[in-house]
């Protein structure tokens, strides 16, 4: 799945690496902060100072996918499962198991550890927003953390879609493993429905790209295609 790797650190025995593949959505997050989202809403400031929020706004981007997937490690941790570590790559984040969850709890409470970290992690960012803007410092801060809060709920939102290998994926085959007690059969519905998903993803990219939205319908398409092809083979290697 990943290319070459770099360590960055170590925390409380968690290696996390950055996939060289991740500088596309850095620089990307970067330039579309600063021409796009921040001018929008923040008029009055200098290019040199947009491109400087941008730079900031998209290393709060990696610290929050670092602290999902953190979550997502201890809580692994602490029911005795492996983890390898965690990387981030082009399209965010894993924490690499060295195996799967041995029961649906454990699935359950790992799958949901992420979200519900990005959800609160959001709400963080929003609570500085308004202490900030009631101390009347510039609103170039507000901006920043404004994003912080909104790309975090976003995070939670998409990975809460029950589309495999997802949290909500995951969190949807925890339930149905319960029911049936049958991981393999479990995987099978819920690698479906991740495959399905990222067929209709490729598909709302061609439309994008047609409608004249080039950028955001490769984005689509490529994301569709990584879900349909990360779905596929969470399935072969459960089987």
């Amino acid at each position: 799945m990943f290319g070459k790797q770099v360590k960055l650190f170590e925390l409380f025995g968690f290696s996390v690496h950055l996939d060289t593949s991740w500088a596309v959505i850095a620089l990307l997050v970067t330039w579309s902060l600063a021409t796009g989202y921040l001018p929008d809403r923040f008029a009055g400031f200098s290019p040199l100072t947009y491109w400087i929020m941008g730079v900031i706004g998209a290393a709060g981007l990696f610290l929050s996918i670092v602290f999902h997937e953190f979550c997502h490690s201890l809580v692994a941790r602490s029911y005795g499962m492996e983890m390898k570590g965690i990387t981030l790559f082009l399209f965010g984040g894993i924490a690499e198991m060295g195996s799967e969850p041995t029961r649906p709890k454990v699935e359950f409470l790992m799958a949901l550890a992420g979200p519900v970290s990005s959800i609160v992690l959001g709400f963080v960012f929003y609570g500085l927003l308004l202490l900030l803007t009631a101390a009347g410092l510039p609103p170039v801060f507000a901006g920043i953390f404004g994003y912080l809060a909104f790309i975090n709920w976003l995070i939670a939102g998409f990975n809460l879609l029950p589309a495999f290998p997802l949290d909500g994926g995951r969190i949807l085959r925890s339930a149905l493993w319960q029911w049936k007690k049958d991981l393999l059969w479990s995987t099978r519905i819920v690698s479906w429905l991740g495959a399905g998903f990222g067929i209709v993803l490729m598909g709302l990219g061609v439309v994008s790209f047609l409608a004249g939205f080039p950028i955001m319908g490769m984005w689509y398409f490529l994301i569709g295609l990584f879900l349909h092809q990360a779905a596929r083979f969470s399935y072969q290697k459960t089987q």
